[in-house]
């Protein structure tokens, strides 16, 4: 079974030609839709991918039938996105307005499936679909939150909550504690990139720009807080 536990350590030299493909062919269904003019929508289905295949992998030898470990991805995909639309009155939310983000679901959930052996392999590889989870909704979350007028204080949390939410309902379903609350940079990481986000946004820096940018913090730290077994500090 999958799981990311930073007193374990993770290896972070890996190979990232096998998740890369996946993302850069997912981007792809942006030409499906006219309205996907942006680097935002193709952000958006590729962190509901990568999501939905970190939790239908999450189950592995919990004795979960296949359908356990789609709704486990399903839920896992849809968690912290639709927390972040409930909090901020948008509806309908992402995932029932749009059909293309259910695609995406389905599709990372059939990828876990026909792939689990190859998958499960590689578990640096694992861990990286989950750290490039939180590092596209993060600022997604932040853009969203800020494009419904919310204050850059809020617009910040709703980062966070769009990015580690999913991640918390995956962990309870599967009966592991929450990765939010073990010694782990995590939720701390996701704040860290949604405040980079405010910050050169206010400064005027060119959006996707900013979202690669701000997207590509959150993943590094969290990358090298898990190879170095960094955490923050603790209440005794």
């Amino acid at each position: 079974m999958y799981k990311v536990n930073a007193t374990k350590g993770v290896n972070i030299n890996t190979n990232l030609t096998f998740p890369i493909f996946i993302l850069l062919n997912l981007a792809k269904l942006k030409l499906i839709k006219t309205q996907a003019l942006d680097l935002q929508y193709p952000l958006e289905l590729a962190g509901a991918f990568v999501f939905a295949i970190s939790g239908a992998l999450a189950v592995r030898g919990r004795e979960h039938d296949l359908f356990g470990a789609g709704f486990t991805g399903f839920i896992t995909a849809i968690g912290g996105g639709s927390l972040r639309d409930i909090l901020l009155g948008s509806y309908p939310l992402v995932w029932i307005g749009d059909v293309h983000v259910l695609y995406a679901i389905f599709g990372g959930i059939i990828a876990a499936f026909l792939f689990q052996k190859h998958l499960l392999k590689l578990r640096r590889t694992m861990f990286l679909f989950d750290t490039l989870g939180i590092g596209f909704f993060t600022v997604l979350g932040v853009e969203k939150a800020l494009s419904l007028g919310a204050s850059v204080e809020i617009a910040a949390i709703m980062g966070m909550f769009s990015a580690v939410m999913g991640g918390v309902l995956r962990d309870t379903l599967t009966n592991e504690i929450p990765i939010l609350f073990r010694k782990e940079i995590y939720a701390s990481a996701c704040l860290a990139g949604a405040i980079l986000y405010l910050i050169l946004n206010h400064v005027g820096l060119e959006r996707d720009y900013n979202l690669l940018i701000s997207m590509s913090v959150v993943i590094s730290i969290r990358l090298i807080a898990v190879k170095y077994k960094l955490s923050l500090p603790t209440l005794d």
